[in-house]
């Protein structure tokens, strides 16, 4: 299976959105994201983010489904990715994976994760992955 890297930038919008479960709950949230990616990803992204705010500051969690469709490494397709992210009073712990099976058109069968590097005003992605040979 071939391997693929990519590398680059990506711009977020977040759109706040009503919980399905509305209260008198302020530490929970839900958005809508809407990204576009830069470098080897040239594509955009479309997904839901549920978050949760901790009673000490700094910390909290969040969970997302997104889906990005363009182009990776000349391939061209679609694929969904899963979010994972959990911070203890600043210390962060995201994890980002592509979901099995969820590749389309040239990334069909595409397996493998994403980095998000966030800091000093700019959003980086790393993504390493592999894509079957084309039958």
């Amino acid at each position: 299976m071939p391997h693929l890297t990519a590398a680059g930038s990506f711009d977020v919008s977040l759109t706040p959105l009503t919980l399905d479960q509305p209260g008198d709950d302020s530490a929970r949230g839900r958005m809508l994201l809407s990204k576009r990616f830069h470098g080897g990803l040239d594509a955009t992204g479309v997904g839901e983010m549920l978050t949760g705010m901790g009673a000490v500051a700094g910390s909290a969690a969040y969970v997302a489904i997104e889906r990005i469709s363009g182009t990776l490494a000349g391939r061209s397709g679609s694929f969904l990715v899963v979010h994972r992210g959990v911070m203890t009073r600043g210390t962060q712990d995201l994890r980002v994976s592509i979901v099995p099976d969820s590749g389309t058109g040239e990334l069909t069968g595409i397996a493998g994760d994403m980095t998000l590097i966030v800091g000093a005003g700019r959003h980086d992605y790393r993504i390493d992955a592999t894509v079957p040979d084309a039958a």
